[in-house]
C-alpha cells in the first residue's frame, strides 16, 4: 500500500558550524517520510539564486516531485543561522522575507493535498500573511479522513495566538515540545501537569493524537484516552537539528499503517535518536529502520 504525505511550508538552509545543511521542518518531514516508504512531496517556495538551485537538486536526489516547489524571482531562498550548545541543542536566527514567506496556492499543490493521506504544517511558515493564507486554503483541500499534523514549531517571535488557535482547530494531530506546551498553557489557561494539559488540548480542539517531546527525557503520546511514554536512551549527539521532524515522519507512517501506539512510539524514538547521532537534519536512514516500515506496505 502506497501512502501519500505532504509537507507544507518552509524549506531553507541551516547554516551550521560544520557547513550548510538543508532544513525546514516540512522539508525534513517530507524527506524522512520518503525514506520510510511514503510517496511524499513538499509544497514550498525558493528563490532563483544558487541556494534555490541547490534545494531543487536535493529535491531531485530525494526523488520528490519538483512541481510543488515554487520559484520566486524577487525573494531569496531561506537561510537560518544555527548555533549549537555543548549538548548539540540548536539556537536559530531565521532570516525574514524569504521566498517561502510568499508561498501561493497552485494547481500542483492543490492536487497533492487532495490526494494525501497526511499533511504536515507548522506555525513558522504562517508568519507572513501571504503564506498563511495559502497554507489555510491548501489545508481546506485535504480529505476529511486525512491526518492533519500541526507541528507547532514556535521560533523567535514568529507566531501569534490567532495562528496557533486556527491551526489547532484545523489539525487532528499535534506535536510540540515542553517549551511550546508552556506557551499554550499560558495562551489557553491550561492547568495541571503536562498530561492534564495535553488532555485539555485534546478535548478543546478535537485532537486525536498529541505528542510531547522532552529532549533527553524522552516523549509522551496521548491518543484518544491512551498513553505511551518512552524514556530517552543514551546516544552520542552530533546535533539535534531535525530529530523532531524525523520523529514526526515516523509517527505519521505508524499512524497511517495503523500500528499499535507503543510500537509507533518506539520506532519514532529510534528514528529521532539516529538523526541526533548524525550531522544535519536529513541524514540517510539505516536500511534496518527503513525496512521496519516498508515491511508494512
Amino acid at each position: 500500500m502506497s501512502l501519500s504525505v505532504v509537507g507544507i511550508g518552509e524549506v531553507l538552509w541551516d547554516l551550521l558550524p560544520s557547513g550548510p545543511q538543508l532544513g525546514g521542518a516540512p522539508a525534513n518531514f517530507a524527506f524522512h517520510a520518503r525514506s520510510l516508504g511514503a510517496e511524499s512531496c513538499l509544497v514550498s517556495r525558493v528563490g532563483t539564486d544558487d541556494l534555490g538551485q541547490n534545494v531543487l537538486a536535493r529535491i531531485d536526489a530525494q526523488r520528490l516531485p519538483r512541481n510543488t516547489i515554487q520559484l520566486d524571482e524577487e525573494q531569496p531562498t531561506g537561510t537560518v543561522m544555527v548555533r549549537l550548545s555543548s549538548q548539540g541543542s540548536p539556537e536559530f536566527e531565521i532570516r525574514e522575507h524569504a521566498a517561502w514567506d510568499y508561498l501561493t496556492v497552485t494547481e500542483p499543490a492543490i492536487k497533492a493535498v487532495r490526494g494525501a493521506a497526511a499533511v504536515c504544517f507548522g506555525s513558522l511558515a504562517q508568519r507572513h500573511p501571504t503564506s498563511r493564507c495559502a497554507i489555510t486554503r491548501l489545508l481546506a483541500e485535504a480529505r476529511p479522513q486525512a491526518l492533519r499534523i500541526f507541528d507547532i514549531n514556535l521560533r523567535q517571535s514568529f507566531y501569534s495566538r490567532d495562528v496557533i488557535e486556527e491551526s489547532l482547530h484545523i489539525a487532528n494531530v499535534l506535536k510540540l515540545n515542553e517549551d511550546e506546551l508552556c506557551v499554550l498553557a499560558d495562551l489557553f489557561a491550561l492547568s495541571g501537569d503536562a498530561r492534564a494539559q495535553m488532555k485539555a488540548l485534546s478535548a478543546e480542539f478535537g485532537l486525536d493524537v498529541i505528542v510531547l517531546t522532552r529532549g533527553a527525557r524522552g516523549s509522551v503520546i496521548y491518543q484518544m484516552g491512551h498513553w505511551s511514554e518512552q524514556h530517552a536512551q543514551p546516544v552520542l549527539v552530533s546535533d539535534t537539528v531535525g530529530a523532531g521532524d524525523a520523529f514526526t515522519a515516523a509517527l505519521t507512517l505508524g499512524l497511517l499503517h495503523r500500528m499499535e501506539l507503543i510500537e509507533i512510539h518506539a520506532l519514532a524514538e529510534q528514528v529521532a535518536r539516529y538523526v541526533c547521532s548524525q550531522i544535519g537534519a536529513t541524514p540517510p536512514l539505516p536500511e534496518a529502520i527503513r525496512l521496519r516500515f516498508r515491511s508494512r506496505s
